[in-house]
């Protein structure tokens, strides 16, 4: 008999979540929790065990008809239970009825909100939107959910978007960059190319603080870690630089 798996931190329930997919012409399915499926695929819960309500695959979960091993192999190249139901989860589609479909779509429009909210600024004023100026802008655009897509995913896809309604941009990041002195002469200029330094010192190690727009944190880390063979470092922090929405006169 199947094992039947209730996550630590949440009660069983009530009705199954079926995730299906059609492979060869043939349907295959899980049972699932739909809230650790969405969970899942944007990556915040790793453990499948907290996903599946059995750890099987069905032809047909309502009827309780399991998948036997040799159409499984047959289909997907392995009888590896756990990864068959991995790549269900990651290719298959989860059924919804229209009120939860809604309800998913009003609360993912939400977070890519609060998403783009907490990341961008006003360019012309370095403050921070509100969110709810973000989702008007969203509807303005005519912005369609994809509810198979990380909330994040689909905010760093939007916001070039969103610039033909209203101004803004990625706020950009303040860091500290370290490196052996010795690499400075061929190392600097082409990291100030890349960022704004706001103060430096200058000992066994420079270090360099200033902004730099998202984008070029990665360029710069491995411009340090190639120069200095990983004795260098790029340190955040903070993820956004703003300014104060309300500065004292």
């Amino acid at each position: 008999m199947a094992n039947i798996f209730t996550p630590t931190n949440q009660k069983p329930l009530t009705n199954v979540a079926v995730v299906r997919l059609t492979k060869n012409g043939k349907r295959f399915e899980i049972a699932c929790y739909k809230n650790k499926v969405i969970n899942w695929r944007d990556g915040t819960e790793t453990d499948i065990n907290e996903v599946l309500q059995i750890h099987e695959v069905f032809t047909n979960v309502s009827k309780g008809a399991t998948a036997n091993k040799q159409l499984i192999t047959k289909c997907f190249g392995t009888a590896d239970v756990t990864e068959v139901c991995k790549l269900i989860l990651k290719n298959g589609d989860l059924q919804w009825s229209e009120k939860e479909r809604k309800e998913l779509q009003d609360n993912l429009f939400k977070e890519i909100a609060n998403i783009i909210a907490d990341k961008c600024i006003d360019p012309e004023t370095g403050v921070a939107h509100q969110s709810t100026l973000i989702q008007n802008a969203m509807k303005e655009i005519h912005f369609s959910i994809k509810p198979n897509q990380s909330a994040k995913k689909q905010a760093l896809e939007i916001i070039p978007k969103l610039s033909d309604i209203i101004s803004i941009r990625r706020a950009n990041m303040r860091v500290k960059v370290s490196f052996p002195s010795k690499e400075s002469k061929k190392l600097k200029p082409k990291i100030v190319e890349l960022m704004t330094v706001e103060d430096e010192d200058h000992g066994i190690d420079t270090i360099l603080v200033g902004v730099v727009c998202p984008g070029h944190v990665k360029v710069i880390t491995d411009l340090v870690q190639s120069a200095t063979r990983g004795k260098g470092s790029v340190e955040v922090l903070s993820l956004k630089d703003v300014a104060d929405a309300d500065p004292l006169l």
